[in-house]
């Protein structure tokens, strides 16, 4: 028995034994299966970490050229200041003993940087090895914090990183186009985010090696992954182009006061480039987050600044930043009024429902259902040709033609011109258009909608129909973007023209070219009218009707003033489109072709040369034509005299002495045909001025009259060619300026009758 029970107790031991061993090793087993198989990646990540440093190292962002190569944004070499707290406590003091390095090493950086010394104290005292104190930091505050190291002896205590700052050097120019980027170097707006993946590169990485006690190893444990630079951008936008635009647009949007912003646009009609794009009010991208519009300001100023009031005056400041950098041109929509004029009669050559000379009556207003509704010309046109209805911009003629079209004609028509669709330009942000359908169009809706009220496009879209309308009826796809390069200049990616369909015939588009040619000559639209070029043109001026009939159709009615035309008319190459968004009323009205015709005008008589277009001038513009100041400094009195009249143009002599010291105007300035040179014998005649008169709102020869008393000279421009009833509108020299006798004031007219 005794023998028995001895070996069942050591078989019943070797079986516990087992079973402990089973468990232990299956636990063991358990374990490693976890460490290595399910948690194995997550804790060698975690290994790695805890051994290495990973920093992040900036890739330069792609340089933005425009259409010729000049630099328009571009990214400069700035630094990033960073701290190494766990450095400064072991290395410094620890194991140096510098007791107190802290406070100074946060006093004295604050002091370069302009940052609050607790701030700076507070990064010290951070578990890391790498604190960043600030970004963007310029050359000359580097070069500040080497010295500050090398006065204290700071080792890796303080690092300096090189980073990139954007840079636009023409400030707020085509910044509607450009947009910004923020402080991760990331576009927000413009190509600089539609473009982002292109522009931003990819960042690099140096990993380091650290340490038990979190030290930097020797440079053999670093491994560094070279940043890749990002691609630049050439654009369609040619710098001349889009300083002629800016020019004219902000002069204009600042004289008629346009309380809801401007906007510009200049595109090639053949290929879709966009030459110019202008937003006045717009910003400057080096310092988007600045609010320029001083309205915006002062509501932003009337809100306190104080806890209570905290939310609701952040959110006009976030309102108002927005508005700024939002797009007009492509991201507002609008009613386009009269300019649209030459869409509807594109369908109607085209359908073959009216011609130049069909006939029409204008009483003045035109019944339709149980609405009657007016002609800009109250007392009517009475009986006109198709031609001149287009000319005179009659909106009877145009609610006729929207009949005889019917609403599916007349629908098949606005989708296949684009305007049921965004354009698909290469910038973020593009607006839907707001139209009816083809089944909502009754009798009323068709009406308004054939001369351009009732629904609502993007400024973009309208000036790509009319491009339709002058180039052989071809809708082609608007770009600002011609092609993307990397750094040796190579091709990366490029946008070509892109045609969506032909929507008229070649020939409908000639014969409404030569109507919108007469329209801004003699027509309604004549104050776009550019002496020597034949421009196709149309004026203007739609009511903002949804704001008013949702104010209960009380207060005042705002209006949009807008003219749309492109040249040469014969072979068109550009169109052009300015809107100015609810300009002040002037006696109670506002007249599209007097404030948008203008500064067209003056845009376009800069934009056709410049390209190298041709003028081609009539007898009578010839007539009128400035002519080129011959050049008589250094000449006797009597040979200069001569030479100014072989020239056809008069003189004055002031002063006594031998020879010419100086004339005004310089050689190669143009001046009127018949003008007078001012010739100087002496320094103290030369150094006598005139005041220059109030020129506005005077007939052309009550300014003559004006001009010649002061001794100054004339130069025309605007519809006092063309115009039976024109008068001054602008001056090139402001009233009141004090200018040398001879001096070529330059006078826009603008005709009284041209007022749609």
């Amino acid at each position: 028995m005794a023998k028995g029970t001895t070996v069942r107790m050591w078989r019943r031991t070797i079986g516990v034994l087992v079973a402990m061993i089973v468990v232990g090793f299956g636990t063991l087993v358990v374990s490693l299966f976890r460490l290595q198989i399910l948690q194995g990646e997550e804790l060698q990540t975690r290994a790695v970490n805890q051994q290495t440093q990973d920093t992040s190292l900036s890739a330069k962002r792609g340089t933005i050229y425009d259409c010729n190569m000049k630099v328009l944004a571009t990214s400069a070499d700035v630094w990033k200041v960073v701290l190494d707290p766990n450095y400064i406590r072991k290395e410094l003091v620890e194991d140096k003993g510098m007791d107190g390095i802290q406070d100074t090493i946060a006093q004295r950086l604050a002091e370069i940087l302009e940052l609050e010394t607790a701030d700076v104290r507070a990064l010290m005292e951070k578990q890391t090895y790498y604190a960043v104190v600030k970004t963007k930091v310029e050359t000359d505050l580097k070069d500040q914090i080497l010295e500050l190291k090398s006065e204290l002896g700071l080792g890796n205590a303080i690092q300096l990183e090189p980073d990139y700052k954007r840079y636009y050097p023409y400030g707020a120019f085509a910044s509607s186009v450009l947009g910004f980027t923020n402080s991760e170097n990331q576009g927000v707006t413009g190509v600089e985010a539609s473009y982002n993946e292109y522009l931003s590169g990819v960042p690099g990485k140096l990993v380091t090696a650290k340490n038990a006690r979190g030290i930097d190893m020797p440079f053999q444990y670093e491994q560094l992954v070279e940043a890749q630079d990002g691609y630049s951008l050439v654009l369609t936008i040619d710098e001349v182009v889009q300083h002629f635009l800016e020019k004219s647009v902000e002069a204009a949007a600042e004289s008629c006061q346009a309380r809801n912003r401007a906007c510009g646009i200049v595109m090639n009609v053949n290929t879709g480039e966009i030459l110019a794009m202008t937003v006045k009010g717009d910003y400057d991208p080096n310092d988007p987050y600045t609010i320029t519009d001083e309205a915006d300001l002062a509501a932003i100023n009337a809100i306190p600044d104080d806890e209570e009031h905290q939310e609701e005056r952040s959110n006009a400041i976030r309102t108002a930043q927005e508005k700024q950098w939002r797009n007009k041109c492509i991201s507002d929509t609008y009613n386009p009024g009269s300019v649209f004029k030459m869409v509807t009669a594109s369908m109607g050559i085209e359908e073959g429902l009216v011609s130049e000379n069909t006939t029409f009556t204008c009483s003045g207003h035109y019944q339709v259902a149980d609405y009657s509704i007016g002609c800009w010309k109250t007392a009517g046109h009475g009986s006109e040709t198709f031609a001149q209805g287009l000319s005179n911009s009659c909106n009877p003629v145009f609610m006729q033609l929207g009949e005889m079209l019917g609403a599916q004609t007349f629908y098949r028509y606005f989708e296949a011109f684009g305007l049921t669709t965004k354009t698909g330009i290469d910038l973020i942000g593009e607006s839907n258009s707001i139209y009816y359908k083809a089944d909502g169009l009754g009798p009323t809706q068709l009406a308004t909608s054939s001369f351009g009220q009732t629904f609502r496009v993007t400024p973009i879209q309208m000036i790509t129909a009319a491009a339709a309308v002058a180039n052989g009826g071809y809708l082609v796809q608007p770009h600002v973007v011609s092609k993307v390069i990397d750094s040796e200049g190579n091709i990366v990616m490029s946008n070509d023209t892109t045609v969506k369909r032909q929507v008229i015939s070649e020939d409908t588009s000639a014969r409404v070219s030569a109507m919108l040619q007469e329209t801004a000559t003699t027509g309604t639209a004549k104050n776009g009218y550019v002496a020597g070029y034949r421009v196709a043109g149309k004026t203007g001026t739609s009511e903002k009707i949804d704001e008013w009939n949702a104010a209960g159709r009380k207060g005042e009615k705002k209006y949009i003033a807008s003219y749309c035309g492109y040249a040469p008319a014969e072979d068109p190459e550009i169109v052009m489109l300015v809107f100015f968004d609810e300009p002040v009323p002037q006696n109670g009205e506002v007249f599209g072709s007097a404030i948008a015709g203008p500064p067209f005008a003056e845009t376009m008589a800069e934009i056709l040369p410049y390209l190298g277009i041709e003028p081609k001038y009539t007898e009578e513009e010839l007539a009128k034509l400035d002519i080129s100041t011959p050049g008589v400094v250094g000449l006797s009195q009597e040979e200069a005299q001569t030479k100014v009249s072989n020239a056809g143009l008069t003189y004055k002599v002031y002063g006594s002495g031998d020879k010419v010291v100086s004339q005004i105007p310089e050689q190669g300035k143009s001046i009127p045909k018949g003008g007078t040179v001012v010739l100087y014998l002496d320094s103290t005649s030369a150094s006598e001025t005139v005041t220059v008169p109030d020129l506005s709102g005077l007939t052309l020869s009550q300014v003559n009259t004006k001009v010649s008393q002061a001794g100054l000279n004339l130069s025309v421009s605007g519809a006092a060619v063309t115009g039976g009833n024109a008068v001054s509108d602008t001056q090139d020299i402001a009233a009141g300026t004090e200018v040398p006798a001879g001096t070529v004031i330059t006078v826009n007219f603008v005709d009284l009758e041209a007022v749609h």
